[in-house]
């Protein structure tokens, strides 16, 4: 008898640059784990269901900036706080690949976490 497993997608793909979603999602969850709080608390601070603060930290959730700024004053962080600790993961240490992948990344952001990052990092104003 023959067994066959399937392997999810994110498995059997090659290595591929975090999505912005994702390094925010993980972001909120140490940020949230390290305050030593519940899903529940925060999302009932942020004003979000638990559900939506889940989705936004496993990164399958592509929140607005309200929704960033919302967990972010939950959390206790400025909004400009968490982006740019977002972009110094997407960042990495300043190779020429990796500011590509922070130019990549800041094209999917919607506007105002753009903003926060662009005036934090100088040299993403190429974008």
């Amino acid at each position: 008898m023959t067994v066959t497993t399937t392997r999810p997608a994110s498995l059997i793909r090659r290595r591929r640059e975090p999505l912005w979603r994702e390094l925010l999602g993980i972001r909120l969850r140490q940020l949230r784990h390290e305050s030593g709080e519940t899903l529940g608390e925060t999302a009932e601070r942020a004003g979000v269901s638990p559900q939506y603060l889940s989705e936004m930290e496993r990164g399958v959730k592509d929140p607005s900036s309200e929704m960033i700024a919302a967990v972010a004053g939950a959390l206790g962080v400025t909004l400009l706080d968490l982006t740019v600790g977002v972009a110094e993961e997407l960042g990495g240490g300043g190779s020429v690949q990796e500011s590509q992948a922070m130019v990549s990344a800041l094209a999917e952001l919607s506007p105002l976490p753009r903003g926060a990052v662009v005036y934090a990092w100088p040299s993403a104003r190429a974008a």
